[in-house]
């Protein structure tokens, strides 16, 4: 049982939780899937990189979501890393309900059928092989399928706000 389902209060302001996590700047993209033949998806920047062999991945969509559901019925899903110019198309999927897709340019990923997001930095096709409690999320833990790459730069979130890489002269030697 998690403290807060005990009664027991964190020993610190849930305020400056929030204010400590959005110090970490996080990519941000859709997860999609398909549920009865019509295309769903939401925002999530609670995306991870988590096993390279077997290829796994880890997404954690908000138990109050509406769309998460409908994609879980369906057994996969794709996450859509968003690039800096998608920000409007991530506005659009942060809300609850509607016809996210409209206007939408897409295409099925090869193994399951999930929307890949025309434009999107990169995308990764999956399969659900665990849903975990976790507390006010659920943890996904997908199998990757399939994964392709496109051009452009992240989308970032930062501090509360939507933030790009700056570029500059300097390079890394490694």
């Amino acid at each position: 049982m998690s403290d807060a389902a005990a009664g027991v209060p964190p020993p610190f302001d849930t305020s400056v939780f929030k204010d400590a996590m959005s110090r970490f700047a996080t990519g941000v993209a859709i997860v999609s899937g398909i549920d009865d033949g019509v295309p769903v998806g939401f925002t999530c920047q609670s995306f991870v990189s988590l096993s390279i062999d077997p290829p796994y991945v880890a997404v954690a969509p908000a138990r109050t979501s509406t769309s998460w559901p409908r994609i879980a019925r369906g057994g996969s899903f794709c996450v859509n890393v968003l690039n800096e110019d998608q920000e409007e198309l991530c506005r659009g999927f942060a809300v609850s309900g509607g016809p996210k897709f409209d206007g939408v340019a897409w295409h099925p990923a090869p193994g399951t059928g999930a929307p890949v997001i025309d434009g999107s930095l990169a995308w990764v096709d999956c399969r659900v092989e665990l849903v975990h409690d976790a507390g006010d999320h659920e943890l996904i833990l997908g199998r990757v399928l399939d994964l392709g790459v496109g051009d452009g730069s992240p989308l970032l979130y930062f501090r509360s706000r939507f933030a790009t890489v700056a570029h500059d002269e300097r390079t890394t030697k490694g």
